[in-house]
């Protein structure tokens, strides 16, 4: 049987504990992290927080979704027009890149579109004058069809050569395709 990857809605501030079940009971399954920096008075730190807030993702056959209902604190799947809502392989493959990628990531909410593929809608760009590198953009958007979801990161030094190689097409984990 096939395996696909579904969307749980589960009790607020949950994730983290219904992914450790679902681990628990030897379930594929993804909650990715949003690494955020937090302000204090005096000091500041990185804290790491569920990128989509009351979701998580599980990987299991059509008959075994019954069993995810029983985890505790889940509480149904995302259903889309009377079907449980499968989220494609290619969507969380360029969700965990861009996580690995980027940090304080924003969510923006867009249209469900499952016939649309997941791809870059906005990417940094770069104009090289002599040894002169400028940047123009210094944000980074890909668009999520199935989830209705936009991801966005700013840029900052670390990812600065990130952006580079985005920029210059040497290096892309993430979907092109317009």
């Amino acid at each position: 049987m096939q395996k696909n990857w579904y969307l749980i809605y589960t009790k607020p501030k949950c994730e983290k504990k219904v992914a450790s079940l679902l681990t628990k009971r030897k379930i594929e399954n993804f909650c990715p992290q949003n690494r955020t920096q937090v302000k204090k008075i005096r000091k500041s730190r990185m804290v790491d927080q569920p990128l989509f807030s009351s979701y998580v993702f599980v990987r299991v056959e059509e008959e075994k979704i019954s069993f995810i209902r029983q985890v505790e604190n889940a509480l149904n799947l995302v259903y889309w027009k009377g079907q449980p809502a499968i989220i494609k392989d290619e969507e969380i493959a360029i969700i965990k890149d861009f996580i690995h990628d980027h940090h304080d990531i924003r969510l923006e909410k867009t249209p469900v579109d499952k016939t649309d593929i997941a791809r870059i809608i906005d990417r940094p760009g770069f104009t090289i004058d002599g040894n002169l590198l400028t940047l123009k953009n210094t944000s980074i958007k890909v668009n999520l069809p199935s989830l209705g979801y936009t991801l966005i990161a700013e840029l900052d030094r670390e990812n600065e050569v990130i952006g580079k190689q985005l920029a210059f097409g040497k290096e892309l984990s993430l979907a092109t395709k317009n």
